[in-house]
């Protein structure tokens, strides 16, 4: 008996009984849009850290107080601070880093905003000239902060878009004076909206000159003296210079601390933070993809069933197709051609649904306010296809195998 037969009897098996077939593809149907919808939520939440460590800049390192991870503790921000604003300015065009390109510290700390009877509380973030091309903060309206507004602790501040909106509606805020933390300040500019992220949203912050937050609105103080930072973010020229840049911001921080012992600063880079979120959102992807396959397993199951059920039904006609001369194959392949439609078509339309909810699923608010983002993948498609057929195969052998063990006279007996 050639395919294209076999194909036909298999076709018109099913389709004497219509919703016992649908029934049994509305398994594999579940499981394999399950499949492409949950991995397409996973990879769309690996691709959104991603997308959010790339809008903070690039060629990033991290440098910030407290021991380094060999050492013995984390890599956060220590107790004690340790970092000054001449650390940093001493890594710029210092003949011991050469593969530095730029270097803006920062210092953070939380403050109210006021203006009129508008208020938010917020980040307040002392920063240099230097942050706007090295954490790639453009401006939208007015300017960046100045070198001599640093110089003179000059009490002026860059809005983030979300504090803008929330403090000056539609109106331009450039110009208008501002209180943070009970202190008159001037707004000078307004960033760029770079929206929400993994990481929380990044226009809601308020950038001022560093000597400002240290001297006006934060008590931190460090005990060498001097500006404290609480982190220093350096920009490498290349991203292959970035192990040589480590090793060379370490030797100018140890000559400046005079170190002999351990670090009192550690030094982490951008992509090993994202290696790390690799790490975990990967675990998290192939939770959702286990979780998924579980419908697969159970829609598999469902087709072994149905497929037993058919071949007690049909003893009877698999008895006088062997009376007429069919072989044992032929009954095994007639049976098994059954199971794998049932788990193609299903494939199939699971892949349609899967896609098409993943579509719809994106950039819906479904996690509090943040829009989820889904990333739909081909491949993962022609898994889920691939993986639906194997099923049908897997779990259509035994029933095909028994049907084709059957003995002719047994089964012309049988009522």
């Amino acid at each position: 008996m050639n395919p294209l037969t076999t194909f036909r009897i298999a076709l018109s098996s099913l389709g004497t009984n219509k919703l016992r077939a649908a029934l049994t593809l509305l398994g594999i149907v579940i499981g394999v849009s399950a499949v492409i919808t949950l991995m397409a939520i996973g990879r769309g939440v690996q691709q959104s850290i991603t997308d959010s460590l790339q809008t903070l800049g690039t060629n990033l390192l991290f440098v910030r107080p407290g021991e380094s991870s060999q050492g013995g503790v984390s890599g956060g921000q220590g107790s004690t601070a340790t970092l000054t604003l001449d650390d940093a300015n001493a890594l710029v065009g210092s003949v011991f880093a050469p593969s530095v390109s730029g270097v803006a510290p920062e210092l953070r700390t939380s403050g109210q905003v006021v203006f009129g009877r508008n208020n938010t509380s917020t980040q307040i973030i002392g920063v240099t000239p230097d942050y706007e091309t090295v954490r790639n903060y453009p401006i939208s309206t007015g300017q960046f902060i100045t070198p001599g507004q640093v110089e003179n602790n000059s009490q002026v501040a860059v809005l983030g878009a979300t504090v803008a909106e929330t403090l000056y509606g539609f109106r331009s805020p450039v110009g208008q004076p501002i209180r943070i933390n009970g202190k008159q300040f001037e707004v000078i500019g307004v960033l760029e909206s770079k929206g929400g992220s993994a990481f929380g949203s990044l226009d809601d912050q308020v950038l001022v000159p560093i000597t400002t937050v240290y001297y006006r609105l934060s008590s931190q103080r460090t005990a060498q003296g001097g500006v404290s930072v609480g982190t220093i973010n350096v920009q490498v020229s290349q991203v292959e210079d970035m192990d040589r840049a480590v090793q060379e911001i370490a030797t100018v921080l140890r000559l400046r601390h005079r170190i002999t012992g351990e670090d009192d600063f550690s030094v982490t880079s951008q992509q090993d933070i994202l290696d790390t979120l690799e790490q975990t959102t990967n675990t998290f992807v192939i939770f959702l993809g286990a979780i998924a396959s579980i419908s697969l397993l159970v829609g598999g199951i469902g087709i072994m069933n149905i497929m037993l059920v058919s071949v007690t039904e049909r003893t009877r006609e698999i008895g006088i197709r062997k009376a007429m001369g069919a072989k044992r194959r032929d009954i095994l392949l007639q049976f098994m051609s059954e199971a794998t439609l049932l788990s193609l078509g299903g494939g199939a339309v699971g892949v349609l649904i899967g896609w098409t909810l993943s579509q719809l699923l994106n950039g819906l608010p479904l996690l509090g306010s943040q829009p989820i983002q889904t990333a739909a993948r081909p491949d993962v498609a022609i898994l889920a296809l691939v993986v639906s057929a194997a099923i049908g195969l897997f779990f259509g052998i035994y029933p095909a195998m028994r049907a084709a063990s059957l003995h002719p006279i047994d089964a012309l007996r049988h009522e």
